[in-house]
């Protein structure tokens, strides 16, 4: 059935105004009809953002086994998630670029990392599709299949500011090496704080927690663009924050660290750099590990030799501090994940990809086949201060 050919009776009508859901296990996304244009808000810190709940959309279509919501027209957005209460299933989408020119139907990636579900941020977080990095674009569709309830698509767009090229006032120069080997401790890499992505305070709910000791480094990539440019980076770090606490009601943002193709590396979660911060980057394995996520998309992107080298400096620098080993593996007890159920006790690498604990193709193939180089050169970093 095309869109131009639906037709609904009164009845029908006033089911989807009332906003009444959900029949044979598939949602429906009802409500009333808008035909004007959605606007993003623009905030302070740089990110516009609407989280439009799709129960105020009416359908257009019903798909073999759910339902479709209208062409959603909005002002500018280029990343976008899909967020709900309960439930399961699939959603697909598709999106105007500004210019005209819609995509093919695309299944959005479920999110796979997130806090640990018997913890209060867990307790809080909605379920969600990873964020899909769309570049400038003005309309969306949504088709959802499942029982997911409540659901609502997050539009977002991160502006660039004026401070967001002057990141380098809130750069932490690296220890000095000389006395890192004098006390045969790896030293801290330089690290461009919170401040130089400026993320608004006002979003994050409850405080840092910390894990016992680093045993584990797993690495992710954030499926962005690999072509943008410095300027951006704080931009697109906001996006992430704002979408993980904003939509999604975790305390913060997920990864503890990020890396961009320049070679940068970034603070993520608050708790202090050096410090053992408990992150939510890896669902059941983030407990005795910190989360690294690689600025670009790597099924798609070679990682650079800047990136390799801040990835590679981070791990020996946070592995150190835990006595942990980059070329060996442990066992670990995983805490419940879509690959290894609670209580399971697993043998992974001391460095791995996110695919290695979940259902997933993070951190991309490509990040994924340097990993044995990124274990080779941590280990030799570890040994080249430890020797002191």
């Amino acid at each position: 059935m095309g869109f131009s050919d639906l037709s609904l009776g009164r009845r029908d009508l006033t089911r989807l105004a009332t906003g009444v859901v959900t029949a044979l296990g598939s949602v429906a996304v009802l409500g009333r009809a808008d035909a004007a244009t959605h606007r993003l808000r623009r905030h302070a810190d740089g990110v516009d953002a609407l989280d439009l709940p799709l129960g105020g959309v009416v359908l257009s279509a019903r798909t073999a086994g759910g339902f479709r919501t209208r062409v959603i027209e909005t002002t500018r957005f280029s990343v976008f998630g899909v967020t709900w209460r309960t439930g399961d299933g699939e959603v697909r989408a598709r999106w105007r670029r500004q210019g005209g020119e819609w995509t093919e139907w695309r299944q959005l990636p479920r999110l796979d990392h997130g806090p640990d579900p018997d913890s209060d941020e867990g307790a809080r977080a909605r379920r969600a599709t990873d964020l899909v990095w769309t570049g400038a674009s003005d309309a969306v569709q949504i088709e959802v299949t499942g029982d997911q309830r409540d659901p609502v698509v997050a539009l977002l767009h991160p502006r660039r500011r004026p401070a967001d090229r002057r990141v380098s006032e809130h750069l932490a120069p690296p220890d000095d090496e000389a006395t890192s080997r004098a006390l045969g401790v790896v030293p801290m890499p330089a690290l461009l704080y919170r401040k130089a992505w400026a993320p608004d305070p006002r979003l994050r709910n409850g405080r840092p927690s910390y894990n016992d000791r680093i045993r584990q480094v797993h690495l992710h990539h954030t499926v962005s663009s690999n072509d943008y440019g410095r300027a951006e980076v704080p931009g697109m770090i906001r996006a992430m924050y704002r979408y993980h606490t904003g939509s999604l009601g975790w305390s913060d943002i997920g990864y503890n660290f990020l890396v961009d193709r320049f070679g940068r590396l970034w603070e993520g979660r608050a708790g202090g750099p050096r410090q053992a911060v408990h992150g939510a980057h890896t669902l059941g394995f983030n407990h005795a590990s910190v989360g690294i996520a690689a600025i670009g998309n790597f099924e798609t992107g070679h990682v650079s030799k800047p990136m390799r080298r801040a990835i590679v400096r981070a791990a020996a620098w946070k592995l150190d501090a835990g006595d942990g080993h980059p070329r060996r593996t442990i066992w670990i007890r995983s805490g419940g994940s879509d690959r290894y159920r609670d209580g399971r006790l697993v043998e992974l690498p001391t460095i791995d990809g996110h695919r290695d604990t979940n259902e997933t193709a993070c951190p991309g193939q490509h990040l994924y086949d340097v990993l044995p180089s990124v274990r080779r050169r941590t280990a030799r970093r570890m040994r080249e201060f430890r020797r002191g």
